[in-house]
C-alpha cells in the first residue's frame, strides 16, 4: 500500500459542515459506489444487518433538519457563561469555539444539503447489556466510518451527526421505517469547497493510551 496515501486519507478526514457545497448535485451513483465499499467493513457474527437510507427529498429533508436544531440550541444554551470544559493549553479549548460555530451553521442549513444518509442496523437495545448494544452498534459503526472515508476519496464531505436523535421515532415514522430499526448515525453529504484539509489538533495518542494497567505508560 501507499503508505502516505492512506495516512493522509485517515489524518484529513474530517466533520465538515461550512464548507459542504449546498448549490452543487451529488450523483446517486456515486453514493451508492461508497455504500458498496462501506459494506467491506466488519459486521457481528456476519450478519450484514446494516442499512442505509438516502435522502435527497426536499420535504423530507426540510423536516428532518427541523428536529436536528432544537436540542442543538438547547445544547448550545446550557453552554453560555459557563467555564471552559478544558484547561488552558488542552488542544480541545483552542477549538471548542469554532466547533460550536460550525455545528450551528450546519443546523441551520442542513435542509439545503444535497444528501442525508441515515446509516441503520436491524434490532434495538435499549434495555439490553453492554455486550449486546457494543455486538448491535459494531456492526454499523465501522461500515459508517468507511462511508466517511470513501466519500472523501471521491472529494466529498460529511459529518457525524447523531442529534436528530431525540426525534427518532418521529423520523422514523416520516421515513417509513420498520419498529426494530436502530438509527445509528446522520450523514450530510456534500461536495466540499475550499482547499485541502489537514490534520487536526488531538491529544497526543501516549497521552490517552495504557499498557497492560490503566494509567500505566509504555
Amino acid at each position: 500500500m501507499d503508505l502516505k496515501t492512506v495516512d493522509h486519507l485517515l489524518t484529513t478526514t474530517r466533520s465538515v459542515r461550512k464548507r459542504l457545497d449546498l448549490e452543487r448535485p451529488v450523483p446517486p451513483e456515486l453514493i451508492e459506489e461508497c455504500i458498496e465499499l462501506a459494506i467491506q467493513a466488519p459486521t457481528g457474527s456476519n450478519s450484514q444487518n446494516w442499512h442505509f437510507l438516502v435522502v435527497t427529498d426536499a420535504d423530507k429533508k426540510r423536516e428532518i433538519a427541523g428536529y436536528y436544531k432544537p436540542p442543538l440550541r438547547e445544547y448550545l444554551n446550557t453552554l453560555e457563561g459557563a467555564e471552559p470544559r478544558y484547561p488552558e493549553g488542552d488542544p480541545r479549548r483552542a477549538q471548542e469555539a469554532r466547533v460550536y460555530d460550525s455545528a450551528w451553521y450546519l443546523a441551520e442549513h442542513l435542509h439545503e444539503v444535497p444528501v442525508h444518509l441515515i446509516g441503520c442496523v436491524e434490532g434495538r437495545v435499549e434495555t439490553a447489556g453492554p455486550l449486546a448494544q457494543a455486538s448491535l452498534y459494531g456492526s454499523i459503526l465501522p461500515a459508517l466510518w468507511s462511508l466517511m472515508l470513501a466519500l472523501r476519496s471521491r472529494g466529498l464531505g460529511s459529518a457525524w451527526t447523531t442529534l436528530h436523535l431525540s426525534a427518532e421515532a418521529q423520523i422514523a415514522k416520516l421515513l417509513g421505517m420498520p419498529e426494530n430499526i436502530t438509527q445509528a448515525a446522520l450523514l450530510p453529504i456534500a461536495y466540499f469547497t475550499g482547499e485541502e484539509f489537514k490534520p487536526a489538533r488531538r491529544i497526543p495518542g501516549r497521552e490517552v493510551t495504557s499498557w497492560n494497567t490503566w494509567g500505566a505508560r509504555r
